[in-house]
């Protein structure tokens, strides 16, 4: 009887030694199941911020072009002020043409009708009409490029938006 009863001991010791190794295996499988799922899912999602990323890069990209634009355009318009402001102080200004003449005209009516001091005054008057004329000319190109920059940021916006690179 001692070898039955030993004979069945070593059976169910086995099995719970098999049903334990199994048990632990199952679980093995099913957390490695679980890992690359998780693998799978963490790809994805570096795979799409990888996308997010290199949408905002180009978005960046048009951004600062069209900034870079805007701002070559500024200093632009600044020397354009410069140099019109120096040419309507000495006459030479074309884009004032028409203004300096029907100012002249009224600066040389003062002139006809006053007497030297009054036509001084009215000298220093043209003198500040024309520089009052480059500034508004300066204020509207500027107005402009600002338009164009934000004009030239939409556009860079909406075609990023719509993947299209400009």
């Amino acid at each position: 009887m001692n070898r039955i009863l030993i004979a069945v001991a070593a059976f169910a010791l086995w099995s719970g030694a098999m049903f334990g190794a199994g048990w632990a295996w199952r679980g093995d499988r099913a957390e490695t199941a679980d890992a690359r799922q998780d693998g799978k899912a963490s790809a994805a999602v570096a795979q799409q911020q990888a996308q997010v990323r290199a949408v905002e890069h180009k978005q960046g990209q048009a951004t600062q072009a069209a900034a870079d634009s805007a701002d070559t355009r500024r200093e632009k318009i600044d020397a354009d002020y410069e140099a019109r402001l120096a040419a309507a102080v000495a006459g030479r200004d074309a884009d004032i043409g028409r203004l300096r003449q029907q100012w002249e005209a009224s600066a040389a009516t003062a002139r006809l009708s006053s007497d030297a001091g009054i036509a001084a005054a009215a000298a220093e008057a043209d003198r500040l009409r024309l520089a009052g004329a480059a500034r508004v000319l300066r204020a509207t190109e500027l107005a402009q490029a600002e338009r164009d920059e934000a004009i030239e940021r939409y556009e860079a916006a909406r075609l990023a938006q719509a993947g299209v690179t400009p």
